[in-house]
Formats: structure tokens, C-alpha cells, sequence
């Protein structure tokens, strides 16, 4: 597997500034979403591409090493926004910057995990089973229903966790079919270069995996 490890790479890398970017609402056009949602509708696409090309099982232990690198930076994050700055007045302006910027507050850090958890296992799980089903046909399907699942389960919980009382509602909802419907649509507009990079990885790995008779517990390595 050639590619694997450099996957798994640019899948963490991607989750890794998500994270930081999302503490920021902004404005594009008629969408309001967090920061992140500009560069997260790619960690869905290497999740396809991941359980398409390598089957649910890598896929799995690639979403776990997702997760314990967004763990460590978060924990980290917040131990040094925790720790005391010199007492000179320019570190005590950079601290306080720090502290708005990467000193997420736990319900943010408790949003972020599980919204990541429930929505990359989903997502793999949706895919994984309906290739079974179709017999590997019917990729674009497969890739926009798992999306679908997956990115609602992200959204929503991130959203309702993170925010749920702190938000107006009205505002959350916006936000949400914001998101929702701006990372459906990255992944359906990307969906002919996921085409290529499937195919070049099949040819070249010589896999084409179809997850019969295995365990999907996302807790199973």
C-alpha cells in the first residue's frame, strides 16, 4: 500500500486546520458556516476515497488516528492557553489573542470529537455496505449518500453541542443548512477528481476491497 501512509497524512493535516479555522464564523455569499467548512468537506472526500480503495478496515484505523491527533492538538491547545504568559505587556495581548483563538472552550472540544467520531465512522460504514449492495457500481451514489449521512451526523452534533444555547436558534439553523448544504455541494462538485484519484489508486495498489462477512464496531482495530 504506497499510498496509505501519505493519505493518512493530508486526512490529519486537513482535520488538524478544520479545527483551528472553525473557531470563526464567516460569510461567503449566502452561507454562514464556520471557518473550517472551507477546507473539512475534504476529509470526507479522503474518507470515500480511503474505504473505497482500502476497505472499511483501514479506513477505520486511519479515522482513529484522525481522532487521537485532533485529541493531542486540542489538549495541547489548551494546556497552553491555561499556562501563565510572561508579565510583560506584549505577551499578556499575544496570550490573550491565544486564548480567544485556540482556548476552546470544552464544549467545543467535546462537539468537535464526537461530531468527528459518529460522522467519519458513518460515513465509511454507509459506503463500505452499499458497494456490497451495488457490487461496486455506482460510485457517485455511494459517495454523495454516504456523505449525506455522514456530514449531517458531523454538522448536527458539532453544532448542537458546541452551541445549542449559546446561538440564537434561528442562527443555528442557519448555520447549519449553511454547512450542510455547502459541504454536500464541494463534494458533489469534486466528485469527477474523486473518480481519478479512485482509479489511479485501484490501478496502481492492485485493491479493490468489497467488505463482506467483517466486523463494522468502529471500536474493533
Amino acid at each position: 500500500m504506497r499510498y496509505l501512509d501519505l493519505i493518512t497524512v493530508l486526512f490529519a493535516t486537513v482535520l488538524l486546520v478544520s479545527n483551528v479555522a472553525s473557531t470563526k464564523l464567516v460569510v461567503l455569499g449566502p452561507f454562514t458556516f464556520d471557518g473550517g467548512t472551507l477546507l473539512f468537506p475534504l476529509a470526507y472526500i479522503f474518507g470515500d476515497v480511503l474505504t473505497e480503495v482500502y476497505g472499511y478496515r483501514q479506513s477505520r484505523r486511519v479515522i482513529w488516528a484522525g481522532f487521537f491527533a485532533l485529541l493531542l492538538a486540542t489538549l495541547t491547545f489548551q494546556a497552553v492557553a491555561a499556562l501563565p504568559p510572561p508579565k510583560d505587556g506584549a505577551s499578556q495581548r499575544f496570550a490573550e489573542a491565544f486564548g480567544l483563538l485556540l482556548g476552546l472552550t470544552p464544549r467545543i472540544v467535546l462537539g468537535s470529537l464526537l461530531a468527528y467520531f459518529l460522522g467519519e465512522f458513518a460515513n465509511a460504514y454507509v459506503l463500505a455496505r452499499l458497494k456490497v449492495r451495488t457490487e461496486g457500481r455506482h460510485f457517485w451514489f455511494r459517495a454523495l449518500a454516504s456523505t449525506l449521512v455522514g456530514q449531517g451526523l458531523d454538522t448536527g452534533t458539532f453544532l448542537l453541542v458546541a452551541f445549542l444555547g449559546v446561538l440564537p436558534l434561528d442562527l443555528l439553523t442557519s448555520v447549519f443548512l449553511s454547512n450542510y448544504a455547502f459541504k454536500v455541494g464541494v463534494e458533489a462538485l469534486m466528485l469527477p477528481v474523486t473518480y481519478l484519484v479512485v482509479g489511479f489508486l485501484k490501478r496502481r495498489e492492485g485493491l479493490d476491497p468489497f467488505d463482506r462477512g467483517i466486523s463494522f464496531n468502529p471500536f474493533r482495530l
